[in-house]
């Protein structure tokens, strides 16, 4: 039976070989489907891990940083920073934008990081090539996904940085590339207007007879000067001490510093529960539509090459094979193409996997389910074919 079904695949291996590939490539773009919204997911994880944060603290009823607009004093962490149970908060504002480099455009999300150095929440943890900030403006840190190389000069607003230092798999929960860039020059680039609107505001500002009062001379400049300032961030991050639980500090600070503060579970739950959602649920959908088209696809192939075949089936039942003989030479060659398929397909998406502009994460449990459904198609298929090939008249098929 073994031996027959082998001679039948030799007999046209060509045709196998290349059905197999074909099959193949429609299996690797169902894995790659099931990569890339495991690759979303595992983006919002990275950006959590990457943090190095416990416990976020934003603005009171929103869901910032990440999901929501968020606000609060860029003083409030030290007030925080006095709590039982807190380690280590620092300030971090987040802004997604184009960075500029010559005469390209880089789509990355911008954080500033407040000064300490490298081990605070909201630094890279850890570099691959060059040095972390060390200087109060204009260095920054990259990305290796935007492409920027050491020294190279890159524009945030107007303002020319200076990459210093490259890191790996820091980026947003959309899967664009970070750049860490010092606190002050994020807050200036996150509220910074052109120089027409800051004259026309303080022109604004200078005909308004409760600000311009003859009698306080200095009121106008004062004003002025503390509406061209930014006093907010988007988030405090917060590391804990040992032995201390994050619900029981979040609830301390929302108590008592009348802001929210999120756990890193709940935090969780924000970005794939609620951020990327939407997006999930929609490759989702195109996942099962591929799925089921997939194993139509495959169903079909089965049953073509086992009818492209009736004569020799016909002419195997009239020198005696016996019928079991013949359902295991089609279930031998349904299971062989689909290991083929298979084969083909987890290398195919393991490869262009690489190129795509989105992180895309092939797991071994989705592959594993993927196998395990393609055999079963291929079983439930080559039964169908079985049935039709067995019921075929020898005599008709070969007249025919």
């Amino acid at each position: 039976m073994i031996s027959l079904a082998g001679r039948d695949i030799l007999h046209a291996w060509g045709k196998f070989i290349f059905t197999g590939i074909g099959l193949g490539l429609l299996i690797g773009v169902t894995l790659t489907m099931a990569g890339v919204y495991r690759g979303m997911v595992d983006d919002g994880k990275v950006l959590l891990d990457n943090s190095g944060a416990d416990l976020w603290v934003v603005q009171k009823n929103t869901l910032g940083p990440y999901a929501e607009p968020s606000s609060l004093y860029d003083d409030s962490y030290r007030g925080i920073l006095a709590l039982p149970g807190v380690a280590q908060a620092a300030n971090v504002t987040y802004l997604t934008m184009q960075i500029r480099q010559g005469e390209n455009d880089v789509r990355a999300m911008v954080v500033g990081i407040a000064p300490g150095g490298a081990g605070r929440p909201g630094w890279p943890p850890y570099l691959v090539a060059g040095r972390q900030i060390t200087r109060s403006h204009y260095e920054a840190v990259a990305d290796m996904a935007t492409g920027f190389k050491l020294d190279d000069r890159i524009q945030i607003r107007r303002n020319d940085y200076t990459v210093v230092g490259l890191t790996r798999r820091m980026v947003s929960s959309s899967g664009d590339p970070m750049v860490f860039i010092p606190l002050k020059d994020a807050q200036e680039a996150q509220f910074l207007k052109d120089n027409d609107a800051i004259l026309q505001n303080r022109r604004r500002i200078a005909e308004n007879p409760a600000f311009n009062r003859p009698a306080i001379p200095d009121l106008l400049d004062t004003v002025i000067t503390s509406q061209s300032s930014n006093p907010y961030v988007n988030a405090v991050l917060i590391r804990l001490k040992p032995g201390y639980a994050p619900d029981e500090v979040a609830e301390v600070i929302q108590r008592w510093k009348r802001l929210t503060a999120y756990t890193r579970s709940q935090m969780e739950d924000i970005l794939i529960g609620k951020l990327i959602a939407t997006s999930a649920q929609q490759i989702g959908m195109f996942l099962v539509i591929l799925a089921v088209v997939s194993a139509a696809i495959v169903a079909f192939i089965i049953y073509t090459l086992t009818l492209g075949k009736i004569r020799e089936i016909a002419v195997l039942k009239l020198i005696g094979t016996k019928n079991r003989t013949i359902a295991g030479m089609i279930m031998q060659e349904a299971l062989g193409l689909g290991v083929i398929g298979f084969v083909v397909g987890k290398i195919s998406a393991t490869f262009w996997a690489l190129i795509f502009p989105k992180y895309v994460l092939l797991e071994l449990r989705d592959a594993f389910s993927g196998f395990i459904v393609l055999m079963i198609i291929c079983v439930l298929a080559s039964i169908i074919a079985i049935h039709a090939a067995l019921k075929v008249d020898p005599a008709e098929a070969i007249g025919g």
